[in-house]
This record gives structure tokens, C-alpha cells and sequence, in this order.
């Protein structure tokens, strides 16, 4: 899980038993957890409601008020009603469970506890919790730039309707303008008026005798010199009269008015009249003044729309574009001018959309407005998913005009929760297939050693031809088991240092000689300089095989197959999309084809165990699962791209890792040489095995005690100690398991020489946690040769 480094999780413990209490908080304390502890239910609340843990481990049966009221109690406090609550019982009545879960706890873990799956759920209900706490804090984030948004929009459509009723004020006034007519005879220096001049002007007919003089008394001093450049103008080219000018009313007030006159000649060619009309324009300047006053306001609330983050878009009613704010740009790519007057649809969205799109255009007509989700496409290609609203924008007749579209792109957020959803269903498929092949690595270990006892009794050539097909069928069975256990990410793998060159190199040289010729093989990989891994070379030669195999399956008549790897670098954003990757060094390898694509419905699907597209027969769709839990157990991730027609890539990340190599001293028993009556502890809760164990063994000259769980272990150890040569301990028993059993015999005698048994541990993550005492780890189902080299390595340890 990706905890901050400086904070570590807080882990509240409550239980009336001390020994209880004590063993928790070692255990949890050892895996890095900070950890506080409570003796009853009362404690428990407070110190709840004071630290406020990630996560409380609460026993059900306590003094005082139980675990089901405690629980009801926290729920009911909205400080720490959502804190996750994992209750901890001896009882595994179906009732009281749902009862718990009822009150709000999220799991159960029954005694006696295995710290393994303690640990595993912690981290499980940690995991689920920062990823909820993630997508509420994005879903926040986003109600907040919603609620902007709307704000904004409610402005536009404010100033809208501010600078529409501008607008008809504005034609209202020129279609109420009056006008003044006049005809001045130029020989005479006579002006005859007509029209709206006493309206006007406020003058009556009789007050504006005395021609052009008259006139030029009414006109702004300021204006008379213009005036009478423009009369000179005109007379002297013949030209249409045009000036703005001011003139005094009676009332004292100045009006500007516009002024046009045209020239008529005489019989000689001369100027002998200019007749025309003067038209108060005071109100319409006055209003046109306030037309772009209005239009700046808009510039403005328009300005705003470029701050958002999100594409706000006008279009109109045939989808052509007519707005496209910063926001847009930054989505799509596209600059405004290169978007404005083209198809809206043609430009992102892909043809399996248009449907979509008919039926938001149907529903814009019936309710005027529409909003959900839709897939499209940016300038560079790239999918992305936005949450669009779209309003219908209608005109002064109510006629629809264009169409307002805000769009928010939640591409990152829809594949948090793709990852979180996926991450949950494996999380369930793989606990359900670690504990089958637990089973099943059981069933086979006694059946794998009574072959090999048999073969020694049975010499005869019929017996030996039926026990060989015996042990070929029940080493297939191991390896079947063998791919689910890496599915669940439990499986021992021999790791050391890796070069992922070699492995490519070899899958080459396979591919090309098994593979179609109609397949072209490109491999890319640095002659030098990429870093090296720590891991299984025989399964990671596995993975990359699944993939090429399906690769080649994707491509039935033919394609490119190109193999590749790099050095990558994961930084903080990058581990944030992709829940399974930490930052941090990797190498990246790469299988890409040409093939037919994954269908984007099924490509969350394609790891799961026994999905597969393939007919029947031809696939068990366990190989990309394998894959899949193979990386995770070297710490990695996988990511898929695909497009259905044009083929599917492959990204497999493994960490690189500084580790030392594993021990190879096993290398130096490549015989089998019988003991010499050491005496040998085998713990195992099997029947079966315990059995098979001692009869293999003292037929290879060793004493043989056997205990069948941990407790009887403790005891007989006790008594024999001295004699104990080396102890077989299972990992997994009931009653006590193998770690506390270990835990136990160490602090008996530090010195003490165990060889761990189990199908689902790492090798060197066993040895890691429980110390210098456990020697090496024998994997289930293991073979009477595999127990007899381990054991020989063991007792030679000095």
C-alpha cells in the first residue's frame, strides 16, 4: 500500500486479554504500523475519538459493554463513525457475523488469528480506505468547479439578457427618430424647413427664418468651423453633404444631430441647392454608448469563461462551432481559431458516438436540456472522458438558436475507479485461489512422496511404467497449481539478479522458429546501459511466452510482433493513476501487435482466471491471470492498450531492486546420501504428510518425531531438545500456526535449525520475517529428493 513514508497507518487494537493485546502489538508494531491499545470498550471509544486511528481491530467478547455496542457507539460519533472497524472472534455464527456487519464493521477475522491474513486484510481495508478518501476529495473538488461553473453561467445568461434588451431599446429609438427636412437656395441664402423641427429643436417655423446665418446661430461654436469646411468641401466637388454636429435647442440644451444633404445645378453646371434632412441622433449616440458599454461587460464575463478549467462550447443548431474558451483549448488541443464555423461531431467524436448524439439532440428538444458522460477524442488522438452538460439557448421568438455545452474531463477520475473496482475483484479471486491451491498442495505433497517410496518397493517394469505415469500426471497437477498460486500472489520463485536482455533474446530465438512466417519478429532492446531486475528468470520467461503466444493468436494471417524494453521512471502522478505502481526505477518491456484489438467492454476483464475470448478448447484463460500475478509477486504492474482493428500492447513493469543473490549452497548436494540417525521434528497438521515424511525418512537412515500442530511441537521439542537435530514446521495450521510456532521454539533455543514448509510464501520474504532460524523453505508439493537435499544442506550448517 502507498503510505507516506513520514506516517505510518495507526492501528487501534481493543481487547480485554493482555496476551492478546501484547501478541497484536509486536506483530503490528514489526510490520511498521503505529499502534495504540485499548482494554475495553469505554477506553476504546475515547481514544477513538482523541487519535483517531486508520483502522480498530475490535475483539467482540470483552467486560463492560461488548465489541457489537462499542462498534454501535463509534458508528453513532460522526468523528469516528468512519473509521474502519474489523472485528476479531472466536465465533463463527453466521448471525452474530451479519450482526457486526450490520452495525458497520467492514470484515472478520476469526481466532485463533493468522498473522498473514491479518496483516493481508489491514492492508486490504487501508488500501480501500485512501482510495475512497482520494475519490471523495476529487468528487469534492469537482461539485466545487461545477458550482463555479454555474455560477458563471447564470452571469452570461444575466448580461445576455441585459445587452438583448440594449439592443431593442436601440431599434426602438431609431424607429421613433423624427427628422428635420430643409431646401437652401443658394442664390437667395433662403433655408425652407419641413418635418419635426418645433419637436426637435423646439423652435417654431417663424423662429427659424433668416437662412444659412440663422442655422449657423444654432450651431455649437465649437462645431461651426467644421460646419464650414464642410459646405466649402461640398461646393467646390459636388459631393453628398455629411457632417455630426452639435446645435442649441430653444430650451438651451445641445442635441448632436446628423446632417445629409445632396446638390442640385443649374442649366451653367453651378451649385443652385442643397436639399436633405437632419436627424436628432442624441439618444441613439447615448444608446450606442451604452451598447458598448454592455458589450465590454460581456468581453468580461466572457474573460471569466477563459479562467474555468472546464471546455465551455457554443454551437449551433447544425453543430457548427460559434464559442471556444481557454478551457476547450486546454482540453482538446485545438486553438479557437482553428475549432470556430467546423463540425462539432466531426472533430471529437468517433463514429460509434453519433448514435449517443442523436439521442442528446431528442432530448434537448423534448426537455431543453441534457448531461452525462461521453467518450472523445483530442486534437492529438487521445480518448478522454468528459461529464457534459448541454443547455438549448433560445432566441427573443423562443425559437431555439444554439446550444451552450460545458464539458468536465473525469478521465482520470473514471479510471481511479476502473482500477479501484478491479482491484477489489482480484483482490477477492485471488484470496479464493491461494486457499484452493493451499488444498491442493496438501493433497499432492503425500501423493508426490508415496510414488517416489513405491518406486523404490515396486521394481518391477510394469509397476515402475504405471508409477511414472502417476508422478507425470501429478507433477502437472503441481504445475496447474503452480499458475494459480501465482494468481494470487503467494508462489515460491528461485529470485536473483536478472538481465532482461537474455530473457527477450531467448523468446526470440523461439518465437522465430515456432511461430508463423507470415508473423514479423522486431526486438528493441539497449545493447547496454538497461538496468537489471531481481526475479524468477524461468517465470518471467513465462510471462513474456503468455504474451507472445497471445499475440500471435491475435494475429491468424499474419502481423508484426515487436519485443521491447527500456529503463522507466515512475514519478508521483504517474503512481497516482495506477494504484498498483509505487514511484520509482523500472524496467519497462513491451509486447505489441498488429492484431485484431480487445474490445474496450471485455479489457477490464481480461486478467481475471478463466476469462478468455479464445473458442473452446483453445484457451483456459489462465495466462494473462499468470501473468498478472506474476509481476505482482516482483513487485510490478501491468498496464494494456488496445484498439479493436489495430492491435494490442503489453506494458510489463518490474522494480529495479539491489538485492543480494539467493543462497546457492543447495548446489553442493547433488547426491543423496543417507543420514546418520539425526533426529528430525516434522510439524504438520497433514495426516498424510506427516506420515509419508516419517516413512521416507527412516528409510533414509533418520529418527523421526512427529507433531500435529504447534502446540504438540512446543511440548515434544521441550522434552528432546538435545536430540533435535533440525525441525520441519508448516506455515499454515490451525491452533497455532507455523510463524508463532517458530517464534516459540526460537525462544526456547536461539539456536535452533528449521526448515519452513509452504506452497504460498515468498522464499525470501519468509526468511526476512522470521529470522536467522529458518534455514530455507521447501515448496509444496515437494519431492522426497527436494526434502532430502534441504535437510542434508540444514543439518551442515555450522
Amino acid at each position: 500500500m502507498n503510505f507516506n513514508k513520514n506516517e505510518k497507518p495507526v492501528i487501534l487494537i481493543v481487547d480485554d486479554t493482555s496476551v492478546n493485546l501484547q501478541v497484536l502489538f509486536d506483530f503490528l508494531e514489526y510490520y511498521s504500523f503505529q499502534v495504540l491499545v485499548a482494554e475495553d470498550g469505554q477506553s476504546a471509544i475515547n481514544m477513538a475519538a482523541y487519535a483517531s486511528p486508520d483502522l480498530i481491530l475490535l475483539d467482540i467478547l470483552m467486560s463492560g459493554i461488548d465489541g457489537f455496542e462499542t462498534c454501535r457507539l463509534l458508528k453513532a460519533n460522526p468523528a469516528t463513525q468512519d473509521i474502519p472497524v474489523i472485528f476479531i472472534t472466536a465465533m463463527s455464527d453466521k448471525v452474530d457475523k451479519v450482526k457486526g456487519l450490520n452495525l458497520g464493521a467492514v470484515d472478520y477475522i476469526t481466532k485463533p488469528l493468522e498473522h498473514q491474513e491479518v496483516l493481508a486484510r489491514i492492508n486490504t481495508h487501508l488500501r480501500l480506505r485512501n482510495l475512497t478518501k482520494k475519490l471523495t476529495e476529487q468528487n469534492k473538488r469537482l461539485e466545487i468547479e461545477i458550482l463555479e461553473r454555474l455560477r458563471v453561467e447564470e452571469k452570461l445568461r444575466c448580461h445576455s439578457d441585459a445587452l438583448d434588451e440594449w439592443n431593442n431599446r436601440y431599434q426602438a429609438l431609431i424607429q421613433a427618430s423624427g427628422q428635420i427636412l430643409y431646401d437652401w437656395h443658394l442664390h437667395t441664402n433662403e433655408i425652407k424647413y419641413g418635418g419635426n423641427v418645433e419637436r426637435i429643436l423646439g423652435y417654431s417655423m417663424p423662429e427659424m427664418f433668416g437662412g444659412l446665418n440663422r442655422w449657423l446661430e444654432l450651431v455649437h461654436p465649437d462645431d461651426r468651423s467644421f460646419f464650414n469646411k464642410e459646405i466649402n468641401r461640398v461646393l467646390s466637388t459636388k459631393e453628398r453633404f455629411h457632417l455630426e454636429f452639435r446645435v442649441c435647442r430653444k430650451d438651451g440644451a445641445y442635441i448632436t444631430v446628423e446632417n445629409n444633404g445632396y446638390i442640385f445645378l443649374d442649366s451653367t453646371g453651378k451649385v443652385a441647392r442643397m436639399a436633405g434632412f437632419v436627424i436628432d441622433i442624441t439618444k441613439q449616440q447615448a444608446a450606442l454608448r451604452e451598447r458598448k458599454d454592455a458589450e465590454q461587460k460581456i468581453r468580461e464575463q466572457a474573460a471569466l469563461l477563459n479562467i474555468t478549467t472546464d471546455a465551455i462550447i457554443v454551437q449551433n443548431l447544425i453543430n457548427q462551432i460559434q464559442f471556444w474558451n481557454k478551457g476547450a483549448e486546454h482540453l482538446y488541443g485545438w486553438m479557437a481559431e482553428e475549432v470556430v464555423g467546423k463540425n462539432a461531431n466531426q472533430l471529437f467524436y468517433q463514429k460509434q458516438s453519433f448514435c449517443q448524439l442523436k439521442n442528446i439532440q431528442e432530448t434537448l428538444g423534448d426537455s431543453g436540456a441534457w448531461q452525462g458522460e461521453l467518450y472523445q477524442v483530442t486534437k492529438q488522438g487521445k480518448e478522454i472522458i468528459v461529464a457534459s452538460r448541454w443547455t438549448l439557448v433560445n432566441d427573443d421568438q423562443g425559437q431555439a438558436k444554439s446550444i451552450l455545452i460545458v464539458n468536465s474531463d473525469i478521465t482520470e477520475k473514471k479510471q481511479l475507479e476502473a482500477q479501484f473496482l478491479r482491484a477489489q475483484r482480484m483482490e477477492s479471486l485471488g484470496t479464493l485461489a491461494s486457499g484452493i491451491a493451499h488444498d491442493l498442495n496438501n493433497a499432492l505433497t503425500p501423493m508426490m512422496m508415496t510414488v517416489q517410496l513405491l518406486e523404490a518397493k515396486l521394481p518391477d517394469e510394469k509397476s515402475q511404467k504405471w508409477l511414472t505415469i502417476m508422478e507425470t500426471n501429478i507433477k502437472r497437477a503441481a504445475d496447474l497449481v503452480k499458475q494459480v498460486l501465482w494468481f494470487s500472489r503467494g508462489s515460491v520463485g528461485n529470485f536473483k539478479t536478472l538481465q532482461i536482455r537474455n530473457s527477450i533474446l531467448e523468446i526470440e530465438n523461439i518465437v522465430k522458429q515456432t511461430f508463423s512466417r507470415a508473423i514479423e519478429i522486431h526486438i528493441d532492446v539497449p545493447g547496454q546501459n538497461l538496468w537489471d531486475v531481481f526475479g524468477d528468470a524461468t517465470q518471467i520467461h513465462q510471462v513474456l511466452m503468455n504474451l507472445c503466444i497471445n499475440a500471435r493468436d491475435a494475429m491468424p494471417y499474419g502481423g508484426i510482433l515487436k519485443i521491447s524494453a527500456k529503463n522507466f521512471w515512475v514519478d508521483s502522478h504517474y503512481a497516482r493513476m495506477n494504484i498498483d505502481s509505487k514511484a520509482g526505477s523500472y524496467v519497462m518491456i513491451t509486447v505489441r501487435d498488429t492484431g485484431i484489438g480487445i474490445k474496450r467492454e471485455i479489457i477490464d476483464r481480461i486478467f481475471e482466471p478463466f476469462f478468455t475470448t479464445k473458442e473452446v478448447g483453445k484457451g483456459t484463460g489462465l495466462g494473462l491471470s499468470t501473468v498478472l500475478g506474476i509481476i505482482k509477486s516482483h513487485g510490478g504492474f501491468v498496464n494494456v492498450v488496445s484498439e479493436v482493428g489495430k492491435g494490442t500492447e503489453f506494458q510489463v513493469c518490474l522494480p529495479v531492486t539491489q538485492t543480494i543473490e539467493a543462497d546457492s549452497k543447495l548446489a553442493r548436494y547433488q547426491e543423496l546420501p543417507a543420514g546418520h540417525g539425526e533426529l528430525i521434528l516434522v510439524v504438520d497438521d497433514e495426516d498424510s504428510i506427516r506420515e509419508v515424511t516419517q516413512t521416507w525418512l527412516e528409510e533414509n537412515a533418520y529418527k523421526v518425531l512427529v507433531a500435529g500442530d504447534g502446540i504438540d511441537a512446543i511440548a515434544l521439542y521441550t522434552k528432546h531438545q538435545q536430540e533435535i537435530s533440525v525441525v520441519l514446521v508448516d506455515m499454515m495450521m490451525p491452533s497455532m500456526d507455523g510463524p508463532t510456532t517458530i517464534n516459540v521454539l526460537k525462544k526456547i533455543n536461539p539456536d535452533i535449525k528449521i526448515i519452513g514448509v509452504s506452497g504460498l510464501a515468498s522464499n525470501h520474504a519468509m526468511i526476512k520475517n522470521l529470522g536467522n532460524s529458518v534455514k530455507t523453505l521447501l515448496s509444496k508439493p515437494y519431492t522426497s529428493s527436494d526434502l532430502l537435499r534441504n535437510l542434508q544442506m540444514v543439518i551442515s550448517i555450522k
